[in-house]
Parts: structure tokens; sequence; C-alpha cells
């Protein structure tokens, strides 16, 4: 079934996000994204001091930096915020806070992320906007490419598949991107899109609803599965 397609567990594989247990609580990730402050801030507290700098030590309330972590001098990062071991973040990014940054993961220039959850090795390195989403393992976003995370008439997002319509409840939510997915330059993920594990999407892309695991997205009316 399409909806078995939609779930946490069919997009991620948990053990590459120290999320992974707090997901684990949830079924679809529109889902987790009301209680990501939360789970930020009880994770942080959990950190060891020799690993990471406490928020006495960043001087930001509740933020927490990985010793072996790059944070640019430029960056501006707001709490709750983790940012986890190896992670980067370069010149002028800016973490408006919730957001849990994973290992290895880049946050890149003039890049943006607020209540948004990044696994393990994710890059969004060029002028990206990640908003009220679920970056997987490895998904890579092309320069300039976004996530739209609420409509314009501002009313609750739905996730639009072939078959279904699914009512997520909430007014915002950007994406869902699978583990290992490509998202091409300048593409703009609409309100409530997900796209299943290693998808490829195509440069100047405008993408709604859901895209299946293993397929690249051409245009809204040429999806092809990956050969």
């Amino acid at each position: 079934m399409i909806e078995n397609q939609l779930t946490i567990s069919a997009l991620f594989d948990l053990e590459h996000s120290s999320a992974g247990d707090y997901l684990r609580q949830f079924t679809h990730p529109w889902e987790a994204l009301s209680g990501i402050s939360d789970f930020v801030l009880a994770y942080g507290s959990t950190l060891p001091k020799e690993l990471y700098k406490d928020p006495e030590e960043t001087g930001i309330p509740n933020v927490w930096i990985a010793r072996s972590a790059k944070v640019a001098p430029t960056a501006f990062i707001q709490g709750p915020c983790v940012i986890e071991p190896d992670a980067e973040i370069r010149h002028c990014a800016y973490i408006r806070g919730s957001a849990l940054i994973g290992k290895g993961a880049v946050v890149g220039n003039s890049c943006e992320v607020k209540n948004s959850i990044l696994f393990d090795s994710v890059q969004v390195p060029h002028f990206n906007y990640i908003g009220d989403s679920i970056l997987g393992y490895k998904a890579h976003l092309g320069a300039g490419a976004v996530t739209s995370n609420i409509k314009s008439d501002k009313t609750n997002i739905s996730v639009m598949t072939d078959h279904i319509r699914i009512e997520t409840g909430r007014r915002k939510f950007g994406a869902a991107v699978g583990d290992l997915t490509e998202v091409g330059c300048n593409s703009v993920l609409c309100p409530g899109t997900v796209l299943g594990r290693e998808c490829t999407v195509y440069p100047l892309s405008r993408v709604r609803g859901f895209v299946p695991a293993r397929h690249i997205f051409k245009d809204n009316d040429n999806v092809v599965p990956k050969r």
C-alpha cells in the first residue's frame, strides 16, 4: 500500500541519526515536528562535556556544539540546537533553533535551518532553506534548493499521492527527504512533499506530494523509476 511508503521506517534508516529513538515513537515524519524542540533540549542535556561544548561554554542558551565540529565565526546559531561531531557550519549560516545537525552534516553558506532534523552526512551546502523538515542520511540539496513550509493561504497542509490525500493537521510542514536522495539546484519542495529513498529530482523542479523510492522526478508529468 502506498501509505506504507510514507512512514518514517520506509524513508529513513534510524541508525543514522541520534534522533532515532525519538522518531520511532511516530508513524509519519510530520508527526515528529511539534516535539523537535523538546527532544533537542532533552538530548543536549545528556551530552558529555569532553565531547561537546555546553551552553555555558558556547555562550548561547540551549546550544551544544561538538568539539570536532567546524563552525564559521560568521554563523548565527539559536537554541535549542545540537551540532554533532564532524559537522560543518559554514559562513553566514543561520540556524534558527529546534534543530539537530547530524554527524558529518554540512550547513553551508547563507543556509537557514529551523525546526528540523538533519540526519548524519546530510548536505545543504549553498543557499538552502530547511524549515519544519526531516532530511535523511546522506540526503543532498543542490544550490538554491529549498523546502517551502507554509501554504500561501496559511491553511493546514496535506500530503498528496495519486490515490490518497493525507491530512497532516499542521500549518507548517516542509518536506521529508528520504535517505540518499538528491535534489537538484534551485528546486522547490512545496509544503507537504515526501521524497522516498534514493530519489533524484531534476534541477529547477517544483515538487508537490509524494515521489516513490528510487524514482527520478523530471517534472510533474514525468516521474520514472530508476533502472
